[in-house]
């Protein structure tokens, strides 16, 4: 019930309000954050390359209802594009990038112009010789999502794709995209889904997540191991073992500012471990899907309203 609470709050104008004012909150923001501002990603960036880590970068924004703004996000992602290509962090980074924050939900032509925004994106990512990988938000984005994607492959075969093994229609959907060259990453879900199209409980998403997961290490695709779990991790390896792939065949996927030192040890034991990095002005619903995922955030962030005075 908690975790429907945040995930309503996430999407609160009223609530918003209150946290965006709340003086501890941005300190504690930046634990999941790298900052507002296009230098502060960088910077967050080089830090983590540095330390043998990969990276994906997201600037934060969804639910974009005005075509100008999502152009200017698009916009956004060509100057963080050609910043990565001009610091030499390209080789190291990519980016991630909602569909709705580009103009997938516009009321007019929303699909035809969060393609033609992503085509912009991607095509500066091939310019600074990186990928560009599709989020997915929630379940009702998921057939326009992987439409768009699928016509985005034809000039773009390296785009990547989320799946979210939550769904389930996900075990079906990685059976398509698991095909040579295909990059996939499968996370669990962080949204409030209905139970006809989602497993509820802890045991039925893990579940699902290690079908899935068979599936895409079966494939002769990329998969991109989403999770913070150490028994994910420990079945992601196994499964690689099992289906005769090398560490660069395959690669483990982690959130900024959450378990850094599994992080750590996962790069220097020679995997790819890539963290997804985050940063804008547009960060409230990023950070209450956070808050609702681990109750130790949750935990932190109330200590702190608790002894803010």
């Amino acid at each position: 019930m908690l975790r429907s609470a945040l995930l309503a709050a996430s999407r609160s104008p009223q609530v918003r309000t209150v946290v965006e004012k709340f003086p501890p909150t941005h300190a504690i923001v930046e634990r999941f954050v790298a900052g507002e501002l296009l230098d502060d990603a960088v910077t967050a960036c080089d830090d983590l390359v540095a330390t043998g880590r990969t990276v994906t970068l997201d600037h934060l924004g969804e639910d974009t209802k005005d075509a100008a703004q999502a152009a200017g996000t698009a916009e956004a992602y060509e100057h963080l594009l050609t910043a990565l290509k001009d610091t030499g962090l390209a080789a190291g980074a990519e980016v991630s990038v909602k569909l709705s924050a580009v103009g997938q939900f516009l009321p007019v032509d929303g699909e035809k112009i969060a393609l033609e925004n992503a085509r912009r994106i991607c095509a500066a990512a091939a310019d600074a010789g990186t990928t560009v990988t599709l989020d997915m938000e929630d379940h009702t984005t998921t057939d326009s999502t992987l439409s768009i994607a699928r016509e985005l492959r034809a000039d773009y075969p390296w785009l990547g794709v989320v799946l979210q093994a939550y769904l389930r229609r996900t075990e079906e959907d990685c059976k398509e995209f698991a095909a040579e060259g295909s990059r996939v990453r499968l996370c669990k879900g962080a949204y409030k889904e209905p139970e006809s199209v989602a497993f509820q409980g802890k045991r039925e998403v893990d579940l699902a997540y290690v079908r899935a997961l068979k599936v895409l290490m079966a494939g002769q695709g990329y998969p991109m191991v989403a999770s913070h779990d150490p028994n994910m991790i420990k079945i992601a390896g196994q499964l690689a073992e099992w289906n005769g792939r090398k560490r660069d065949s395959f690669e483990y996927q982690m959130l900024y500012g959450i378990r850094p030192e599994e992080q750590l040890r996962l790069a220097a034991e020679g995997n790819t471990m890539r963290v997804y990095l985050p940063y804008g002005q547009e960060w409230y619903g990023y950070f209450m899907r956070r808050l609702a995922e681990r109750p130790a955030n949750l935990t932190f962030f109330l200590r702190a309203m608790a002894t803010r005075g």
